[in-house]
């Protein structure tokens, strides 16, 4: 009887990523199906941590978050969670065989998000290697499927499309991290002199780490490659929006790409997958 409460605990963390994020559901339907579950739960588990340092207002976050970390805990040593989410999450572990100290270091940078923390670049790195990185390389882990070879061999790949990814977001939501959390990621940057010149050297540092990424996107096995391509070519396209925009556009209105848009970044995105003409 417990494979329907794991079959429930997979269609959660399903039904959490295609409620919150419509790109990544998109580019995990581009998957091979045998690996979609795995990388739901992976996605599902870090929204649940999102979600206690971000939208739950008038509650004791540290104190939830500590609970989400004990539970985790207890969930992979135990092979079992009455949560649902972190039911699929700690199968996926042991499954795929990820690493523990991704998982610490991704509930540590969701610790910094409990405080008012003054980033400097040691601090700012440390930040998005915890946030953004390390579920990268979750998700590598599932993509590579136990071949340590391989993984280590993309590790730097997917280590660079998360960060990219993560800036990219930063900048999308410098508005409400600023205004409603009163967050400010970048280092050495006082929010209120926020000007193109700074915006520009951000994006200079996303457009480098993007080229790297998609070296690495093209050495997927091909169970995960165009998925990961679907989610890079969306990111992209947001980014390009956001180039287009002024420092004070930024700053005043989250950009966002409309699903239509989406739709004709997909269908362009198999072209180039189908013509092997990645870019």
């Amino acid at each position: 009887m417990k494979k329907l409460f794991d079959e429930l605990s997979y269609e959660v963390s399903k039904r959490t990523t295609e409620k919150y994020s419509t790109s990544f559901s998109l580019g995990i339907l581009a998957l091979k199906a045998s690996i979609r579950p795995a990388i739901y739960a992976i996605y599902g588990y870090v929204r649940l941590a999102d979600e206690i340092v971000d939208s739950f207002q008038g509650y004791d976050k540290e104190k939830l978050l500590n609970r989400l970390k004990i539970e985790t805990g207890n969930s992979i040593d135990e092979g079992i969670s009455l949560n649902p989410i972190l039911q699929s999450f700690q199968e996926t572990v042991c499954r795929y065989q990820i690493e523990r100290t991704l998982i610490d270091q991704f509930l540590h940078s969701m610790q910094l998000d409990l405080g008012q923390v003054d980033y400097n670049d040691a601090l700012y790195k440390e930040y998005i290697f915890g946030s953004a990185e390390v579920v990268g390389l979750m998700c590598l882990q599932v993509f590579t499927e136990n071949n340590k070879a391989q993984y280590e061999e993309l590790k730097p790949y997917a280590m660079k499309l998360g960060s990219a990814f993560q800036k990219i977001n930063f900048l999308r939501d410098l508005k409400d991290d600023y205004q409603i959390l009163g967050r400010t990621y970048f280092p050495n940057i006082n929010i209120g002199v926020f000007d193109n010149c700074v915006k520009c050297k951000i994006e200079e540092e996303i457009e480098t780490e993007f080229k790297e990424a998609l070296i690495g996107i093209k050495r997927l096995p091909n169970s995960s490659m165009f998925g990961v391509y679907l989610a890079y070519r969306y990111y992209l396209s947001l980014f390009k929006k956001i180039k287009k925009k002024s420092s004070k556009e930024i700053l005043n209105n989250r950009i966002r790409v409309p699903n239509p848009e989406k739709a004709i970044v997909a269908l362009k995105s198999y072209v180039r997958y189908k013509t092997a003409c990645l870019r």
